[in-house]
Parts: C-alpha cells; structure tokens; sequence
C-alpha cells in the first residue's frame, strides 16, 4: 500500500477543549495511534466551525463547557452544516441535561473524561463509521431516566406510528441529523421532516432530546 493510500485511511480529528492543558495533551496523546491525524486543537466552537470548513475532517471530540459557543451548539451546527462530521462529546458532565441536549443535537459518542485513550480511540473509529459509542455510566443514566420517565408513554410509542416514523425515531435515537436520515432512507429532507412533526405530535415528544430518550425506551435506538 502506497503512503499516500495509507494516509488517506486516517481518521482526521478536531480536539476542542477550551482548557490548552487538556487540549494539547489530549491532541498530543491521540496522534500517537498510527491511523489518527489530529488536524487541528480548538479553544471553543467558532475554532471547531473554523476548522472543519478549513481542511477535511472526520470526528470532532467535543467538550461541552466552552465559551464564546459550547459544545451543544457547536454540535447542533455540525450536524445541520457538515452532516458528515461525527461528533464524540468528552467532558466531566454526566448529567441527565447534558447528555440528552448533546445526544438530542446530534452527537454519536458521549464520554466522561474518566475514559482511557483507548476508549476514546475506539469511540472516534465508531463515531466515523456511524455507530454510536456511549461510556458505561452514561449508559446507566440514560436507562435510569427511562425507568424513572414520567407514565407509560417513556417506554411505549403510540399503535398510530407508522413504521417509517419508528424508522426515523431510531435514526435520531442514533444521533443523525435529518440531512443524513434522508440519505440512509433514501427520502427527501422535507419528507423527513414531515415524518418527525407527525412523530412528535402523535407520541407528544417535546424535542429531539426528549425523542432520543423515547427512541432509547423503545429499544430502536
């Protein structure tokens, strides 16, 4: 294989972090895998959009806490602007606000700052392949929430659901924003929209974090 095919197999990642003593380590740790190219370190969301528009770019591992723009807005203009660009969210927070904002705005990874390179590694591979990666305590709030979620419909969906609109509930459920839901449905975008007002207003789902928790409960995503 030719250096240049090699090269071109590389996972092409932002770091943001608006601490430079988590940023730049971090940058430095994960350049060390052979197949990660670390193509820019950001201080907060405006770096990031800079940087994604600037030069190709696979996964962003996001911090949450950061100024001027966070990481929930950043990773809600990734996912309208550069769909193609996965986002693995790592910060401190693993609060049920936090991550259902960040799972809600499209992010396909969430892990705590707990988690090892290796564990970040292999999230970022996921991430670029379209799975999504959550650590295991994020996992356990996420299915406390459903446990405790207010009635019945926190683990049901209503008979009226089509299996179109199921389909589109688990592809939020999974993080991806419409643009690329239309494209794995092989749909417009409209109609994907279309599909997601009907969904929200039969189930009464209030917003994409709340349909990602219904989508975690009814086991499609």
């Amino acid at each position: 294989m030719s250096e240049q095919a090699e090269k071109q197999q590389q996972l092409r990642v932002v770091v943001a972090d608006d601490q430079a003593a988590v940023r730049e380590p971090l940058a430095a740790v994960l350049g060390l895998s052979d197949d990660i190219e670390v193509v820019a370190a950001a201080a907060d969301g405006t770096e990031v959009l800079t940087a994604v528009a600037g030069a190709p770019v696979d996964v962003v591992l996001m911090d949450l806490r950061m100024p001027v723009m966070d990481g929930i807005e950043t990773t809600r203009r990734l996912s309208e602007e550069h769909p193609d660009v996965a986002v693995v969210v790592l910060t401190t927070f693993a609060d049920d606000e936090s991550i259902l904002a960040a799972l809600g705005a499209g992010a396909r990874g969430y892990l705590t700052k707990n988690a090892g390179r290796q564990d970040i590694v292999r999230a970022l591979r996921a991430a670029a392949a379209g799975q999504s990666v959550l650590d295991r305590e994020v996992q356990d709030r996420l299915l406390a929430t459903v446990r405790t979620g207010p009635g019945p419909s926190a683990t049901s969906l209503p008979q009226d659901i089509t299996p179109r609109e199921r389909e589109v509930l688990g592809l939020i459920g999974q993080g991806l924003p419409n643009r690329a839901i239309a494209e794995r449905l092989f749909i417009s975008e409209a109609t994907v929209k279309t599909h997601i007002n009907n969904l929200f207003a039969k189930a009464g789902i209030r917003d994409r974090a709340d349909a990602v928790r219904r989508a975690i409960a009814a086991g499609l995503a």
